[in-house]
């Protein structure tokens, strides 16, 4: 009989394989392949991504690393972007190559044909935005303003139009210039699939087949013969049923295993890795830390859980936003940490 296991088992072994239960001596390059990725839509969120879960980072470490090449920002799960290393970049590229995602087939279409007029223009001078749409409306007559932004967000994909280095430092805007990148080496797509999904469950399992689907942007259906090569897995299931999926050997902290005080930035992955969410993020509060637009905000956890949001200004001052009184001890907890934030971003 399949083992139950509860939402604070579950979220134990969420929080250790996501660096929160302790800092690790880790690397910039191997705590991003351990994570399977960093969402990087707001530049600053990789960098306080890492700070709560890598002991003495330095933002210049990872800024180092995406200016000489070693980490890039592509589109890649979901269609969002992501910081990725260069050794994973084609990994992700051939796993979700077919993901469904803001275009269609139609789209994808109109994108193939305009793919080495747009690349050669980035090969000249590093891509706006502006300019990658002005170009589908001059040279290919698309003149819907929603249709070009469609195939555009195609045509950076299929040509491998990554975000310039400059956009994912820790004061880079979120601005649309792109640049090009060699097309990576050849990976069979079954095998992409599998080392994705492995790194998924290493980084966020025990899961459902719905929670990996719900991660990477690609149909359960997908995935199904990258599972199958992965097996043995250990199966679980969660208090409604759910059959979970994980890899043998994959931590699995006991429930009452202490989980301090963290910090996450806007869109951390440890929120929006799961269809169920409930393991790190009470379903009450989810109106609360997730708009409609998508947008995720900043937040931070006790006892594993979300319990506030946090904001800063540009002198480094951390305001919380308690969603419920604190018991005192936790409240002391959360101060202590919003000091070595606030010490950290200065």
């Amino acid at each position: 009989m399949e083992r139950v296991l509860t939402l604070k088992e579950l979220n134990r072994a969420t929080l250790a394989r996501q660096l929160l239960l302790e800092r690790k001596k880790i690397g910039a390059l191997a705590a991003i392949e351990r994570l399977a990725g960093l969402q990087a839509q707001w530049p600053p969120s990789p960098y306080i991504g890492l700070w709560s879960r890598v002991t003495g980072f330095r933002r210049e470490a990872l800024e180092r690393a995406l200016l000489n090449g070693e980490v890039v920002k592509p589109t890649v799960m979901r269609g969002t972007l992501h910081l990725v290393t260069t050794r994973d970049y084609p990994i992700f590229w051939w796993a979700l190559r077919d993901m469904p995602t803001w275009y269609d087939e139609t789209h994808l279409a109109h994108a193939l044909r305009a793919l080495k007029g747009v690349r050669r223009l980035a090969e000249m001078a590093p891509l706006t935005h502006k300019q990658g749409l002005a170009y589908l409306e001059e040279e290919h007559g698309h003149g819907d303003e929603l249709t070009r932004r469609r195939i555009f967000h195609a045509v950076r994909r299929h040509a491998h139009l990554l975000h310039a280095p400059e956009s994912a430092l820790w004061r880079g805007r979120p601005t649309g210039v792109f640049h090009p990148y060699p097309e990576p080496d050849d990976v069979e797509v079954l095998a992409a699939r599998t080392a994705l999904v492995r790194r998924y469950l290493g980084a966020f399992g025990p899961s459902s087949r719905a929670d990996i689907a719900d991660w990477s942007g690609l149909r359960v259906a997908d995935f199904a013969q990258a599972l199958d090569a992965l097996e043995p897995l250990r199966r679980f299931r969660d208090e409604n049923g759910r059959e979970l999926l994980d890899l043998p050997r994959a931590p699995l902290p006991p429930p009452d295993t202490p989980a301090p005080v963290r910090f996450l930035p806007k869109w951390d992955n440890t929120l929006l890795a799961h269809a169920d969410r409930r393991r790190v993020l009470p379903e009450e509060l989810r109106r609360s830390v997730i708009a409609k637009n998508g947008d995720v905000t900043q937040t931070f956890l006790v006892d594993g859980v979300v319990a506030g949001s946090w904001t800063a200004d540009r002198a480094g001052n951390v305001t919380l936003t308690p969603f419920a009184p604190l018991p005192r001890a936790a409240r002391r907890d959360v101060e202590d940490e919003q000091a070595r934030l606030e010490t950290w971003l200065r």
